[in-house]
């Protein structure tokens, strides 16, 4: 069992608490539900993935608390989270790169919608992506440690360390479609 401390506790109860977007298998809204029953029922919500270049070209690639409910320690490819109710998946990609990450004010760009499904991770998934040189201030109770890597050494690292599945999906789509 893992130890986390009171702040990583009362973290986890609030976004565990938070309303997301529940949907369908078509991502037609069905309404609201808090994160952590979807998680449990098995329901569809809505996430957003915002993969973070340098001008560079170089990833952002983090590595997520041990307090997180789904792939705890796990390295990311993609800031992001879940599509609370009544927000767009524009809306939640900006306020998660804020939150995670602590960049705000930049150009998002759009690019794909596709569905995710594995046990206890059903999402319509949106993906974005954006261009920061200046500093990332981590969110303590979501995010370990942060850097930029080449995208290929990204990749090449997701096959031997443990990497979100859904942020993998979301990259692999964004690198296999033509510029």
């Amino acid at each position: 069992m893992v130890t986390i401390s009171p702040l990583e506790a009362a973290h986890r109860a609030a976004s565990d608490a938070e309303l997301i977007a529940w949907v369908d298998e078509h991502d037609s809204p069905l309404g609201a539900l808090p994160r952590a029953e979807l998680r449990e029922r098995g329901l569809i919500g809505r996430g957003t993935y915002i993969l973070l270049f340098n001008s560079a070209g170089e990833l952002c690639v983090h590595r997520r608390t041990l307090s997180k409910a789904i792939y705890p320690g796990y390295w990311d490819v993609a800031a992001g989270g879940m599509v609370q109710a009544g927000e767009s998946f524009a809306e939640s990609a900006a306020r998660e790169l804020e939150e995670e990450l602590g960049v705000a004010g930049v150009e998002l760009t759009a690019h794909e919608h596709f569905f995710f499904d594995q046990p206890g991770n059903r999402l319509w998934c949106g993906v974005f992506s954006a261009v920061w040189d200046g500093p990332l201030k981590l969110q303590p109770e979501e995010v370990m440690e942060a850097r930029f890597l080449p995208l290929a050494d990204a990749l090449a690292e997701s096959q031997t360390k443990p990497y979100c599945p859904d942020s993998l999906a979301a990259l692999q789509r964004f690198v296999a479609k033509p510029a």
